[in-house]
C-alpha cells in the first residue's frame, strides 16, 4: 500500500477512534450515604450536573432512617422516609437507590468489615468511575453515622482486587475500584485545615444551573423535613430569634444560605465543595523524590 494511502487509512482510523470515544457513555457514579438528606444536601447539585452529562448515578443508603419523624413509630418512619427518599432521588435523576437497611443511629453495632463488604459488592456491580461519600474528617460534626459511613466508604476501595471477596470473583464479579473520590460535607462549608490537606484538593463546583432541582429533590423529604424544621424552630426560639417560616421555606432558606456561603468562597453564586482525590501518577512520592531520568 502506498505511503499516502497508509496515511489516509491511519488518519481515518484516528478520526473514527476519536468519534467513538466522544460518543462513549461517561462512567457511572456511586454515592454512599447514611440517609437521603446527607447526599442531597452535600452533593445534590453536583450529582445533578453529572446526571446531565450522561453519567448514571446510583445511591447506596446504609441507614434505614427509622428515627427521623414526628409522631410516627420506627416502622412507619422507615417506610415514610424511604418512600420520600425514592421520590427525591427520582426528582434529581438518580437511576437506582439501594437501601441496605441498617438501623440509623446504631451503625456502631454493625461490623465495619460487613459494611465495607457491602460497598465493595455494589462497586463490583455498578463499576463506578466516581465514588461519593461523607467526609468523616470534618471537625465537630455530632453525627456518628456520618463518621462511620464515611470512614468505611473511604476504606472500601482498598479491597478492589479480585483476591478479596473471592466468592464474588468466582460468580463473575471481579475486583473493582473507582478512579475518583469526592468527600462531601453534608451540613456546612469546609473550615480552615479541613479541605485540601495531603493529596486531596478542595474542589468547588458551581451548581447555579442545577440548584433548583436540588431544592425540589430535598423538598420531597417531607417526613424528615418536618422533624428538622421543628428542631431548628425550637433552637431559634431558644436563641430569641423565632421564625414563622413553613418547613419547606425553612429548608429552602437553609440550602440557599449554605450554597451561597460556599459560592462566596470560590467566586460563584451557588456552589458545593468537596475534598477530591483524582488519578495520581501511580508511583509513590518517596520513590519519585529520588527518581532519576533513564539513560
Amino acid at each position: 500500500m502506498p505511503w499516502n494511502a497508509r496515511l489516509r487509512s491511519a488518519s481515518l482510523f484516528l478520526l473514527l477512534a476519536a468519534a467513538v470515544q466522544a460518543q462513549s457513555p461517561k462512567g457511572a457514579v456511586l454515592v454512599v450515604t447514611p440517609t437521603a438528606r446527607e447526599y442531597l444536601t452535600g452533593a445534590g447539585g453536583t450529582l445533578a450536573r453529572m446526571i446531565d452529562e450522561g453519567r448514571p448515578v446510583y445511591v447506596l443508603q446504609i441507614g434505614n432512617d427509622e428515627k427521623d419523624s414526628i409522631g410516627l413509630g420506627p416502622a412507619e418512619t422507615r417506610l415514610a422516609n424511604n418512600a420520600d427518599g425514592e421520590r427525591a432521588a427520582k426528582t434529581l435523576g438518580v437511576r437506582e437507590v439501594l437501601n441496605v437497611g441498617h438501623k440509623s443511629g446504631e451503625l456502631g453495632y454493625i461490623s465495619s468489615s460487613e459494611l465495607r463488604n457491602q460497598v465493595m459488592a455494589m462497586m463490583r456491580l455498578y463499576k463506578p468511575e466516581i465514588l461519593f461519600f461523607p467526609d468523616w474528617y470534618v471537625h465537630y460534626v455530632d453525627d456518628w453515622d456520618v463518621y462511620r459511613v464515611g470512614r468505611m466508604a473511604e476504606e472500601s476501595p482498598y479491597g478492589g482486587g479480585s483476591y478479596f471477596l473471592q466468592d464474588l470473583t468466582y460468580i463473575g464479579f471481579p475486583g473493582f475500584a473507582a478512579r475518583e473520590y469526592y468527600f462531601y460535607s453534608p451540613y456546612r462549608p469546609y473550615r480552615p485545615r479541613e479541605g485540601g490537606e495531603g493529596r486531596a484538593t478542595l474542589k468547588p463546583v458551581d451548581v447555579s444551573s442545577t440548584f433548583d432541582r436540588k431544592v425540589r429533590a430535598l423538598l420531597e423529604l417531607k417526613t424528615s423535613n418536618a422533624r428538622w424544621a421543628a428542631h431548628v424552630g425550637r433552637r431559634l426560639d431558644l436563641a430569641g430569634r423565632p421564625s414563622r417560616l413553613e418547613p419547606d421555606d425553612l429548608v429552602r432558606s437553609n440550602l440557599v444560605q449554605l450554597a451561597g456561603t460556599i459560592g462566596g468562597k470560590h467566586g460563584h453564586r451557588l456552589s458545593e465543595e468537596f475534598n477530591h482525590l483524582g488519578q495520581g501518577s501511580g508511583i509513590p512520592e518517596h520513590i519519585l523524590e529520588r527518581a532519576k531520568p533513564a539513560r
